[in-house]
């Protein structure tokens, strides 16, 4: 890290954010504001959605990592695919929380001390936990205490000596939200995004994520307390109503100085639904459609994973007049993963649309492929246009138009459109004008557009309206559920545990009602589009009485908590933090067994070099931290940064664990010599 830059300030002349127009005053010079003049209730929501893109880009690529996601880019691969891990994903987290968070909140801290704004102090205390503990979870070590202070090149510190500060942050904040303001002090309703100014809300948030980070330590004996956790559940979000979340949006094309991005959506889109690169994997698709081997499909899959439309009749003026839906199937890197043995690691191509017939000519020499192809021809049917024509090697395919298609004459990229990719549109990311803000939907072009035939419906957590969770009740159910069992408290587990499964089902519920209620269920085509409609009450009911939920403390298990956790976190940094807790499928973890059953190298597996253990239950087999940003700290400041970690530039510092993932200090500092 070379210097730290107070680029936030600028944004604030970005008045045509609409969402956060009335924060976007003038301040004592219009047209040279600074760190000094800046109103604190200006600066909060900046910090907010910029913390929100940080963290967006983390979960996604820590999802990626924890399996939720697969990625056909290079870099993102190496996480869902070869597990050749690349400091390519490293940068982007260090340098949006450095660069557009870390040193407005020291600003925010000191600004408000000055005007006795004590919630304001309390909020850059919450961001500093955040942002840090993010910042731990990722890197290990890295710099903290001189982080912030001007210095061009400040010592890292250990990741204890971060725990601690973010955890001491956070009862201060505690303690500031419960003091009243001085008199002439902004009210934090006037620049709060995310809460609306109600502190009883952000001293839930506080508590919720001291259970969350007290969570961390469960491999720690000497530390773990599992009543402490349960003192903080009790203090944190009792129901949906006290979740924290960062609303999207999607009214405005400013994008972001930095990145290019619109500055209102979800950071999760920004990252894991803007490009064409993301599918579902196979693993999370398996947990929503044969949860427990029951063969019962969740009502969620709908939401989560993504359809396209299919078998598309087009009428005499180029509108679609019918069509099918096709659900995704999830990419398999894990199990047999045939499909990316044919093609390579990054083969998943992106579909494209037919404005007129499309003819393409396939050379299949293998025999069994060749028969296979036409056979599964036969069964696809036609409809009218459609056609194919098979004479030795070759087998030609007419695609009619309105059909959403692979373009290439390779044969094994012809399927690909069963991977239907997660994209999501925004105004400011579509280049179609014409797609008004409440259609969301992917449209390969503007013809796709112009037609109403949609090539995806993107995923309930990654739009660019949806909500960015923060903090949820039903991660707090969850975790409530984890440390009963490990109480051995069957009984109190298991209610936390259904009322973890339901609090997630009631939170979509009444998001998806809200966004069918504003109109996002339907195109300009008149197409309806069920993916943004609410769940039928009745299929959520069965799913709670089916196999796929345990049905009595009894019968509970860990793998039942976390698996059911792993589906409702998806998108989330916590999913990869709980399954190094959990030694990922080693199956070594306080005799609950394998909690992660299925999530192991696959056949592409290519990072021997970066994961140097040689069976599941040695630490170094597993994805357990990144690479420090080369640039930053293994370059500008390699001499602080190798004096604290020798290993920081080692290849396999991948799977070095981080000082929370270790049983004991011992064992951690022993990695650091």
């Amino acid at each position: 890290m070379k210097e730290t830059k107070y680029i936030l300030i600028g944004c604030i002349l970005l008045v045509s954010f609409a969402s956060c127009k009335k924060w976007l005053d003038v301040n004592t010079d219009p047209d040279n504001p600074n760190n000094q003049s800046v109103l604190l209730e200006n600066r909060v929501p900046w910090i907010q959605h910029f913390y929100q893109y940080t963290a967006g880009v983390t979960n996604y690529r820590t999802a990626l990592q924890a399996g939720v996601y697969y990625s056909n880019t290079g870099a993102g691969n190496s996480f869902s695919t070869t597990w050749q891990c690349s400091s390519a994903n490293s940068t982007t987290p260090y340098q949006t929380w450095f660069v557009e968070v870390s040193s407005n909140v020291v600003d925010l801290y000191n600004s408000a001390e000055k005007k006795g704004a004590y919630h304001y102090m309390a909020v850059a205390d919450v961001f500093n936990a955040l942002g840090y503990m993010e910042m731990l979870d990722l890197y290990g070590e890295m710099p903290y205490t001189e982080a912030g202070t001007g210095n061009p090149s400040p010592k890292p510190d250990d990741g204890k000596t971060i725990y601690n500060g973010c955890m001491a942050h956070l009862n201060e904040a505690i303690s500031l939200f419960n003091k009243p303001q001085e008199a002439g002090a902004p009210s934090l309703a006037s620049g709060d995004l995310w809460n609306g100014g109600d502190v009883s809300k952000w001293i839930k948030l506080c508590w919720g994520l001291k259970a969350r980070y007290m969570l961390k330590l469960s491999k720690k004996a000497d530390l773990f307390n599992a009543d402490s956790v349960l003192y903080c559940l009790s203090q944190g979000p009792q129901s949906n109503a006290d979740n924290t979340v960062g609303p999207g949006f999607n009214n405005s094309t400013v994008t972001d100085y930095l990145y290019g991005d619109p500055v209102v959506t979800n950071g999760n889109f920004d990252y894991a639904a803007y490009g064409n690169s993301i599918r579902i994997s196979q693993y999370y698709y398996n947990l929503l459609t044969d949860m427990n081997g029951s063969g019962v499909v969740d009502p969620r899959m709908s939401k989560i994973v993504p359809a396209s439309m299919v078998n598309v009749r087009l009428n005499g003026s180029g509108q679609v007049d019918s069509y099918d839906w096709k659900r995704s199937v999830g990419v398999d890197s894990y199990g047999a993963a045939t499909r990316l043995l044919k093609g390579g690691g990054t083969s998943i191509q992106t579909a494209s649309y037919a404005a007129t017939p499309q003819k393409i000519v396939y050379n299949i020499t293998d025999a069994t492929d060749h028969a296979n192809f036409v056979d599964s021809l036969v069964k696809m049917g036609k409809i009218p246009g459609q056609d194919y024509a098979d004479s030795g090697t070759y087998v030609r395919v007419i695609y009619p138009a309105g059909s959403i298609f692979i373009n290439s004459s390779n044969y094994i990229y012809a399927g690909d459109t069963a991977y239907v990719n997660m994209r999501s549109s925004a105004i400011a990311t579509s280049g179609n004008p014409a797609q008004p803000a409440n259609d969301v939907n992917w449209y390969p072009t503007k013809d796709a557009y112009s037609a109403g035939v949609i090539g995806s419906t993107g995923s309930f957590q990654v739009r660019p309206v949806s909500d960015q969770e923060i903090l949820t009740y039903h991660e707090m159910c969850f975790i409530k559920a984890e440390v009963e069992l490990r109480k051995g408290d069957a009984a109190d587990a298991y209610t936390a545990y259904l009322a973890g499964i339901r609090a997630h089902f009631d939170l979509m519920q009444a998001k998806l009602a809200e966004w069918q209620g504003a109109g996002f269920d339907k195109n300009a085509a008149g197409v309806v589009v069920p993916d943004m409609q609410p769940m039928n009450p009745a299929d959520i009911t069965a799913y709670l009485a089916s196999g796929a939920v345990a049905q009595s403390a009894g019968s509970l298990t860990m793998a039942d908590i976390m698996l059911q956790k792993y589906i409702a976190m998806g998108c989330s940094l916590e999913n990869w933090n709980d399954m190094r807790r959990f030694d990922f499928s080693a199956g070594d973890i306080g005799g609950f067994g394998v909690v992660y059953p299925g999530y192991q190298r696959g056949p592409l597996f290519t990072g021997s070099a970066q994961l140097t253990g040689g069976a599941p239950n040695d630490p170094r087999y597993w994805m357990r931290r990144w690479m420090l940003p080369p640039t930053y700290e293994l370059n500008y400041n390699s001499i602080h940064t190798l004096a604290l970690n020798p290993h920081a530039a080692d290849p396999n510092i991948w799977s070095m664990p981080v000082w929370w993932d270790c049983a004991t200090d011992d064992q951690y500092y022993g990695y650091l010599k």
